[in-house]
């Protein structure tokens, strides 16, 4: 009689163990979703230093972009944490131009204390956001659709009420020393104080995104916002919060812009719609949601600044601003899909004990 010995590969077991630091520090980069954004931004940096020269280097030079990556970028990082959870904000545009005249009209027209202008403005950019998010969240109509909506109403409301209250699309105001100290000094004569606005925002959300369980959140809604629910995430309030943050961004530019200028007028920020969306896809966010960092944004919001006054420095017809930032837009999508496929293929070592 023949007996057979035990299998003792039976009683091997794997045992998962933390990835070796097998690559250098510069290799795991390329795991980064920021890291084609800053590819981008330096690619155009180093050129349009060669091109543009001296001036584009200088201070006035540099305020020229800063500036324009300061007011863009307050707004870009709220849009880009709500492209982040599969959403869309396109009335962003109107929302700056209400504010814009909200604060012109109150504490203009009216004569009431800068405060309280600055106040109504900051309410305003709320309650857009409040009932964007609301209508997303109860209806499933698509947010471009809803947002789209809410950019044709508001602009035309603003204009109405404008023409109605002033008889004008356009109203003078005069800050007190304060508020254009906060809001609309340029310092050195040449950078908007908006610029440190811009990187505290930044440095804040960078923590909510990175450090916290509400950046989870965010991440969990963009990638599947039905498993996000099963899952125990309030779903509908995080979206609501971030169309309140979008809103609250699009209306501090507004304010921002009438204390610096001294007046609003009802055309106002328009161009801020695209482009934030623009800077955003830059900075290496998706479309389709579920990927992306606040660095990335800031890089891309840089980017887009870049291009946009760079083009001046070479002495180029402008018209070619708009070429280079299509080929960027078009190369940033296909590097932050491969950038995306990089981070998702790194899995942990397993090895097996014995």
């Amino acid at each position: 009689m023949t007996t057979s010995l035990p299998d003792t590969t039976a009683e091997k077991e794997t045992a998962v163990v933390p990835p070796k630091q097998t690559e250098s520090p510069l290799a795991q980069l390329r795991h980064r979703p920021e890291v084609g954004a800053l590819i981008g931004t330096l690619g155009v940096f180093v050129f349009f230093a060669i091109f543009g020269g001296e001036k584009f280097l200088a201070p006035a030079g540099a305020a020229s972009w800063l500036n324009i990556a300061a007011e863009l970028g307050i707004i870009a990082i709220p849009v880009g944490l709500l492209m982040i959870a599969g959403e869309l904000d396109v009335s962003v545009g109107s929302v700056l131009a209400g504010s814009s005249m909200t604060l012109a009209i109150v504490s203009g027209h009216w004569g009431a204390p800068m405060i309280v202008g600055i106040l109504c403005a900051l309410a305003l950019g709320l309650l857009v956001g409040l009932l964007n998010g609301i209508i997303v969240t109860r209806t499933n109509v698509h947010s471009l659709v809803v947002t789209l909506a809410t950019m044709s109403g508001l602009a035309g409301l603003t204009l109405g009420l404008s023409r109605v209250t002033t008889g004008t699309t356009s109203v003078p105001i005069s800050p007190d020393p304060v508020s254009k100290s906060v809001f609309g000094q340029l310092i050195g004569g040449q950078f908007e104080v908006a610029i440190f606005w811009w990187l505290g925002i930044a440095a804040v959300v960078t923590v909510v995104l990175q450090m916290m369980k509400y950046g989870n959140w965010i991440f969990a809604i963009g990638g599947d916002k039905d498993s996000a629910r099963a899952n125990g995430i309030p779903v509908d309030k995080v979206k609501i919060a971030l169309y309140m943050a979008s809103g609250l961004g699009a209306a501090l530019v507004g304010v921002i812009q009438t204390i610096l200028y001294n007046g609003a007028q009802v055309a106002n920020g328009q161009s801020f719609v695209f482009n934030s969306i623009i800077a955003v896809v830059i900075g290496g966010v998706l479309l389709t949601g579920g990927y992306g960092s606040v660095v990335g944004v800031v890089l891309g919001t840089l980017t887009f600044a870049i291009v946009n006054q760079g083009i001046y420095y070479t002495g180029w017809n402008s018209d070619w601003a708009s070429l280079i930032l299509g080929i960027l837009i078009l190369t940033a999508v296909l590097m932050n899909n491969t950038f995306r496929r990089l981070a998702l293929s790194y899995k942990p070592r397993t090895a097996k004990k014995a």
